[in-house]
């Protein structure tokens, strides 16, 4: 018998972007989907310092929230770090970890991706497990090797299809315009689920595979229809409500 196919996931990445004068975009997002039948998990994952107020104004709506980064300790001397146990405090449901510009510009490596992702799950919210390889890997042929190290080294031990989801995100596919095909998408996706079959055999087959990089309303549908794909971790349409909703509509 099949599995049955996860839940779709369309996160939205607002990175440092965000202020008082932008929770109109929030509040207008909260009141499209009032009376919308969705069949997908709607999250936006702000700066730390504006959880709270996007949490307020998006109270009692069908909206989650979710941090963009947390630090693998509990606690601790970690100046401007955020703990997990914090995030879920302050009303998140999961974090995004190990994104490309994290690996970039923090130099994270795929340990300590796992090491926070343990601690997302140490703190009861999910992990949002984020891989894709750059550009010169891949016209070097290099994709799958490359996500595939990525995968095994950035997934801590138990995972499941309740406390993980991976997104892949093409780096140079990341604010640039340019988005691989859905046939692209799908075989980077399909092998995605593959690996993690022998991972987590009992959950790899329910755990959702995000597609992220250069997601808009124009070809939200297409990329959402492709093999394995379950949602989207989307980064600058994810600002304005209007654009939100138009990828989100693949899902209504």
């Amino acid at each position: 018998m099949a599995a049955k196919a996860p839940r779709p996931m369309v996160a939205g990445n607002w990175k440092m972007n965000g202020s008082i004068a932008m929770m109109k975009e929030p509040r207008l997002l909260a009141g499209m989907l009032k009376d919308v039948k969705l069949h997908c998990d709607v999250m936006v994952c702000p700066p730390d310092v504006m959880i709270r107020r996007v949490k307020t104004v998006l109270k009692g709506s069908k909206v989650k929230i979710g941090g963009q980064d947390c630090h693998w300790d509990a606690s601790g001397a970690h100046t401007g770090d955020t703990s997990a146990e914090m995030l879920k405090e302050a009303g998140c449901t999961a974090v995004i970890v190990g994104h490309s510009e994290r690996r970039t510009n923090h130099g994270e490596t795929d340990a300590m991706v796992a090491k926070k992702a343990k601690g997302a799950h140490r703190a009861g919210i999910k992990a949002i497990i984020c891989i894709g390889e750059t550009l010169d890997e891949r016209k070097g042929g290099k994709t799958l090797d490359v996500v595939s190290a990525q995968l095994k080294g950035s997934l801590p031990e138990g995972v499941t299809a309740e406390n993980t989801v991976i997104a892949y995100e093409p780096v140079w596919a990341i604010g640039t315009g340019l988005t691989p095909t859905s046939a692209e998408v799908a075989e980077v996706h399909t092998h995605i689920r593959n690996e993690l079959e022998k991972i987590a055999p009992d959950d790899g087959a329910a755990m959702r595979i995000l597609y992220g990089g250069s997601v808009k309303p124009s070809n939200a549908a297409e990329l959402m229809a492709a093999a394995n794909v379950n949602g989207a971790l989307v980064g600058g349409a994810s600002l304005k409500a209007a654009d939100f909703l138009g990828i989100i509509k693949a899902y209504m």
